[in-house]
C-alpha cells in the first residue's frame, strides 16, 4: 500500500472517516453535541491522517517539509491569483444570481448577511466552517493525493478521481444530525455530488498554476464556503448552480484538451 499511494490514500482516508461517523449517523442527538463532535472531529482529521501519516512513510522528513513548504510559502502565489482566490466565488455567484432571477428561477436568490461582520458569535462560526476545516482537508486531499494523481495522469483525470474520492467522503454530511442547522446549506445528493467533482477541476487547475500552492487551494476553498454562506445563497439557487459549475468544468475541460495547458505553470 504504500508503495501504492493512489490506492492507499483513498482507504486511509474513507476508511478512517467512516469509522468514527458512524456512532455520528447512528445517533439521534446533533452532530454538535458531546460525544457526537468527538466522533466528528476524529473522523474529520482523515485527510490529516492519511496525507501526512503516507507521506511520513513513503517520502520521511522530506516529503513533510515539502508539504509544509507549500502549505506556508505565499510567494508561490502570482499577484494576480490572490485576486482570482479572493474574489472569483463572489463574482461567480453574484452573477449566477442574477441570471437566476432574469430566468425566474429564483425571485430572492441571495439574502446577504450584512451583520455578520458585527456579530462575533456566527462569524466565529463560519470562520471555523470556512478556513480551518478546508485546512485540514488540502493538506492531505491536495497536497498528497492530487500531487500523486498529477504525477500519474492528465489534470482531467486526476481530478475526477481526486473529485469522487472527496464528493464520497462528504456523502454522511448529508445525513449527519444538526450539521447544517446554523448555515444556510442544505445539500442534496444528487446535485452536491457532481458539483463538487466540478470544484476539484477548478481546484486542480489553481493547484497547477500556483506551483502546487496547497495554500492557493486551502483559500480558494475557504472563499467558497464563506462567500456562499455570506451572499445566504438561496436553497432554490444550489440545483441552478451546478448548471454554471458544469459549463466552468467543461469549458476547462475543453481548455486542457486543446493541449494549451502543456505544463504545469502555463495558465
Amino acid at each position: 500500500m504504500i508503495r501504492r499511494p493512489l490506492i492507499a490514500f483513498p482507504l486511509v482516508y474513507l476508511g478512517w472517516a467512516y469509522l468514527f461517523w458512524v456512532p455520528v449517523l447512528l445517533s439521534e442527538s446533533s452532530v454538535w453535541a458531546f460525544p457526537n463532535l468527538i466522533w466528528f472531529l476524529l473522523g474529520g482529521a482523515s485527510p490529516i491522517v492519511a496525507g501526512l501519516g503516507l507521506a511520513a512513510v513513503a517520502g520521511g522528513k522530506d516529503q513533510l517539509r515539502d508539504l509544509w513548504q507549500r502549505l506556508t510559502d505565499w510567494r508561490r502565489i502570482p499577484g494576480r491569483w490572490w485576486l482570482v482566490l479572493l474574489f472569483f466565488w463572489l463574482v461567480f455567484d453574484l452573477a449566477m444570481a442574477g441570471v437566476a432571477r432574469l430566468l425566474g428561477i429564483a425571485g430572492e436568490p441571495l439574502n446577504t448577511n450584512w451583520l455578520l461582520f458585527v456579530d462575533p458569535g456566527p462569524l466565529l462560526f463560519l470562520f471555523v466552517l470556512s478556513f480551518v476545516f478546508p485546512a485540514v482537508e488540502e493538506v492531505g486531499l491536495r497536497g498528497f493525493y492530487l500531487e500523486a494523481l498529477l504525477q500519474r495522469y492528465s489534470p482531467i483525470v486526476a481530478g475526477l478521481v481526486n473529485g469522487a474520492v472527496w464528493a464520497i467522503w462528504h456523502a454522511p454530511f448529508v445525513w449527519f444530525p444538526g450539521y447544517y442547522a446554523n448555515t444556510t446549506f442544505n445539500p442534496e445528493l444528487y446535485w452536491w455530488m457532481p458539483m463538487i467533482i466540478c470544484h476539484t477541476l477548478l481546484i486542480v487547475y489553481v493547484y497547477n498554476c500556483t506551483q502546487r500552492s496547497i495554500l492557493a487551494v486551502l483559500i480558494f476553498h475557504a472563499m467558497m464556503n464563506f462567500t456562499g454562506e455570506w451572499l445566504r445563497i438561496s436553497p432554490a439557487m444550489y440545483p441552478f448552480m451546478l448548471t454554471g459549475n458544469l459549463a466552468l468544468a467543461m469549458l476547462l475541460v475543453m481548455f486542457w484538451k486543446t493541449g494549451r495547458q502543456s505544463s504545469r505553470n502555463t495558465c
